[in-house]
């Protein structure tokens, strides 16, 4: 059997992470078994479509290296991949249902359905609209609501996360197939096209577990052999306590790549929310996620999301890169001040960042001061914990002393320019969290910057000295 998954969202707005590790998921599955990885677009409310969704799920897809086999905008043998353009199969399935006794047309007004929830509730019952089934429907012309007539029974089914669940008839209900508009429902519409899609996972979120029993009713009408399923575990907020919502924090995935996030990153950090390969390991290359993920070390419990952890992820990924790589990914976070530099100089700059880059983002901040001179900032130093004990006099005593040493270094390479510090801390006899710390504040104004003699080296003698003129 070959495998097939699918990421069948909706365009109502934009991907988040708990889209995105469906869609993970379901990729990792396919690629694994060397199976096929499909794109459905559930266009069917149009009510709540989001004019651009379609095209921004594709490019979040597309730039987390998420690659589809079929989908609406590369084809494939089941084409359409919108469900908007297959309502002509919709209606031939629904047809189906309709000569088997299965379905029928809903006569009823709202204010009619309304009134027996009313009388429901005022028995203290659950409404099942199966209890108020219409003895002599009317044929369907597509006007009206079409239903599905269940015949209720308990269902015992295998969840690949979730493990065997059993329910009771009580749950299994006459739902809507095809809306008055023409439109189908999302319950009817999915088993229609996963079966047509030949899909043999079906991968998607917890809130679908209420609804599995009317659709496995729905499988035994139509005949149809369901899928293995697998139903994810919710992804809650940082503090662990209720699902991630956009006041949490989910952004939109493009918008953590504009911030500088890598792809690799995101895929590593979604996949292991909720997922691991039974080992210390915690962060996956692609590679690595297709050989050792499977279904059921997914954990059942919700995963939290750990920004703090996302951020250092995203530094172990950068640090990893080949320079070449880096150097175009970087390409539109560079401070302007770069663009009148050689290309040469910002890769030597550059491989100095590395190391200290957390987000493509951070990249201004951390070499702006090689570009351009920066203006001073004497809080800095005044901040420092250990500077802020010295005295105004102190500090310029120090940054005499360092300049005056500095402009008898003849060689200006990073090994001589630490020969120079060390015999700087003899004669001084303050420790390198003193000095060192302000020789960097003062040749940089920056909170942060790489190695002191190799920051010290790019920067040139004469902007070093320059900068060490400075005076409190």
């Amino acid at each position: 059997m070959t495998i097939r998954t699918r990421f069948a969202p909706s365009p109502t707005g934009y991907l988040h992470v708990g889209g995105i590790r469906t869609a993970l998921f379901a990729f990792l599955v396919a690629r694994q078994a060397g199976g096929q990885f499909i794109l459905r677009l559930e266009d069917t409310d149009k009510k709540r479509e989001v004019p651009g969704s379609a095209e921004h799920l594709i490019a979040s897809l597309k730039s987390l290296g998420l690659h589809y086999d079929e989908g609406p905008d590369i084809g494939g043998p089941f084409a359409p991949y919108k469900q908007s353009e297959r309502l002509e199969i919709y209606r031939q399935w629904a047809q189906k249902l309709i000569d088997a006794g299965r379905a029928y047309a809903d006569p009823y007004t709202a204010d009619e359905i309304q009134a027996f929830r009313d009388q429901a509730t005022a028995h203290k019952q659950a409404f099942l609209y199966r209890h108020y089934r219409p003895d002599n429907p009317p044929a369907w012309d597509g006007t009206q609501p079409l239903r599905f007539k269940t015949e209720p029974k308990a269902y015992h089914y295998h969840d690949e996360v979730m493990g065997d669940i059993t329910t009771n008839s009580e749950v299994v209900d006459d739902f809507i197939l095809i809306k008055s508009d023409g439109y189908p429902t999302y319950n009817f519409s999915h088993i229609v096209d996963d079966a047509e899609m030949q899909v043999t996972h079906v991968i998607r979120g917890q809130e679908f577990i209420s609804s599995m029993p009317n659709y496995l009713a729905l499988y035994d009408a139509l005949g149809l052999t369901h899928p293995v399923f697998a139903h994810m575990p919710h992804i809650l907020n940082e503090q662990g306590n209720k699902k991630l919502g956009k006041r949490d924090g989910a952004k939109d995935v493009l918008d953590y790549i504009r911030d500088g996030y890598l792809p690799e990153t995101l895929d590593s950090f979604i996949a292991t929310m909720g997922w691991n390969d039974g080992t210390e390991q915690e962060v996956f290359t692609m590679d690595e996620l297709i050989t050792k993920f499977s279904l059921d070390r997914v954990q059942r419990s919700g995963a939290r999301f750990d920004e703090k952890r996302l951020l250092w992820m995203n530094g172990q990924f950068i640090r990893e890169l080949p320079l070449d790589d880096l150097i175009n990914r970087v390409e539109y976070f560079w401070p302007e001040s770069a663009k009148k530099h050689p290309e040469d100089y910002k890769r030597s700059v550059l491989a100095l960042a590395q190391d200290r880059l957390k987000t493509l983002k951070d990249l201004p901040m951390l070499t702006n001061y090689f570009f351009e001179d920066p203006a001073p900032q004497p809080q800095l130093i005044l901040d420092n914990k250990q500077l802020k004990k010295l005295s105004a006099d102190e500090i310029n005593n120090l940054l005499e002393l360092v300049k005056t040493s500095f402009e008898a270094c003849d060689d200006w390479q990073a090994g001589a320019l630490q020969i120079c510090l060390n015999r700087l801390l003899e004669q001084t006899g303050q420790s390198p969290a003193v000095l060192f710390s302000l020789v960097r504040i003062v040749t940089t104004w920056a909170p942060f910057s790489p190695q002191l003699n190799d920051t010290l080296s790019l920067l040139g003698r004469e902007r070093t000295l320059d900068r060490l003129a400075f005076r409190l």
